[in-house]
């Protein structure tokens, strides 16, 4: 049975847009002009209508592509793996699979999510993102090109084990919508809600340039990944956050901040004297050198304790 479901995030953008006038109508009667910059909402602008024209015009990174591909490459009419393999064809529709649907979804936005931020060649496309230096509802729609390409097909294992890819991209769009809402400063700590999920506050956290917060709360939806591997950070009232990147571009050229991170580790990798130096340049982890002349994230951190 083919059920097409509609997008949580087609039917979400009016919802979205009024967040965002009403985020910024109130700070502009609190006075708070440090959260929203003309500037800045134009660069996010920029970015997230290059992201739909890849979607819909160019249909590059088709997550609904590499789903259905997925989910039937795994159950051909011959030699399907699901059917002779696991015995079952698929999973179904049942009320529970969409729970366990969401949660496999967000398993797979944590590892991507976290790999963005500690392989090189990923983070020079997630950079982006993370790059402006106001934390607000429009810093959602500042979408890095890239990881269009890849993101994907970390998903693609859900679908081949059985899940109909209308489900997964259902819950792969409730991720996107509910990712929206942690983008905000304003809301307060939520007592109980946070120990299960992850808010506007953990965000926050991740979204800093403090050392101490660095490559921590990757987890979309739910806090147990991080705190099962180890990237777990609480929001600590007494730090003040400052947002950003260590190294940032220029962050008035959309075009510097889509590029800089793949032009500096084409220059890494044309200095390197062999070619275990240019491998890490590419898949170790951003600030790597074999000299110590730039330090990780780890490094960084081993530094404050």
């Amino acid at each position: 049975m083919e059920i097409v479901l509609s997008n949580p995030v087609f039917w979400s953008s009016p919802i979205f847009l009024l967040f965002i006038l009403g985020e910024w109508l109130y700070c502009k009667l609190k006075g708070l002009h440090h959260v929203y910059s003309y500037k800045d909402f134009l660069v996010n602008s920029f970015m997230t209508t290059g992201v739909l024209l890849m979607e819909f015009v160019f249909k590059f990174g088709s997550a609904a592509a590499i789903f259905y591909f997925s989910y039937h490459l795994f159950n051909l009419e011959i030699d399907g793996v699901r059917m002779n393999f696991l015995g079952y064809e698929s999973f179904g529709w049942a009320w529970y699979l969409w729970g366990i649907c969401i949660f496999l979804d967000d398993f797979s936005h944590y590892w991507v999510h976290r790999w963005n931020h500690t392989i090189r060649f990923m983070w020079a496309s997630h950079i982006v993102h993370h790059s402006s230096e106001h934390f607000n509802f429009g810093t959602s729609f500042r979408l890095d090109w890239g990881s269009k390409l890849y993101k994907p097909l970390f998903y693609a294992w859900i679908p081949a084990i059985g899940f109909h890819p209308e489900m997964l991209l259902f819950c792969y769009g409730i991720e996107m919508v509910y990712q929206f809402f942690l983008h905000t400063s304003f809301c307060p700590r939520l007592k109980f809600f946070n120990i299960v999920f992850i808010t506007p506050k953990h965000h926050q956290v991740h979204h800093s340039k403090n050392v101490e917060y660095l490559d921590k709360n990757h987890g979309g939806i739910f806090t147990i990944f991080d705190k099962i591997f180890g990237s777990w950070r609480d929001y600590d009232e007494s730090i003040e956050i400052e947002y950003g990147v260590t190294h940032p571009p220029n962050l008035n050229n959309p075009f510097d901040i889509l590029t800089h991170g793949y032009i500096a580790i084409w220059r890494d990798v044309k200095s390197s004297k062999n070619f275990h130096q240019a491998f890490m340049y590419v898949f170790g982890p951003p600030g790597w050198s074999p000299d110590g002349s730039s330090l990780t994230v780890k490094q960084l951190q081993e530094q404050l304790e």
